[in-house]
């Protein structure tokens, strides 16, 4: 199985990591370490994050890392990373949904 990062789920990474590196820039890079280890499990078995209620398809789902949201789309042969975002945000409210764009 392949792992595939989307543009935008990278931008989101730039963020998280340019936010924590404020206050330290060696726990902002070890912290995007750990979430590209956590999301490396995928290969092996994409279906073990839990469905993305917001989303209602069986094709998106998502790790919970560390109060992150690692969202993915399942296809075939191939696991999208299309988001990563804090897990207080709410996404029902938002107008344009991550899985609707990629």
């Amino acid at each position: 199985m392949v792992l595939e990062w989307t543009d935008p789920a990278l931008d989101d990474l730039e963020i998280i990591r340019d936010y924590i590196a404020k206050d330290s820039p060696y726990y902002a890079k070890r912290f995007i370490e750990r979430i590209f280890d956590a999301a490396e499990k995928l290969q092996n078995h994409p279906q073990m994050g839990r469905l993305v209620p917001e989303a209602n398809r069986d094709d998106v789902r998502e790790l919970i890392f560390q109060g992150y949201r690692i969202i993915y789309r399942t296809k075939p042969y191939r696991v999208q990373i299309i988001t990563v975002i804090h897990g207080s945000r709410n996404l029902a409210a938002k107008e344009v949904h991550p899985w609707d764009i990629i």
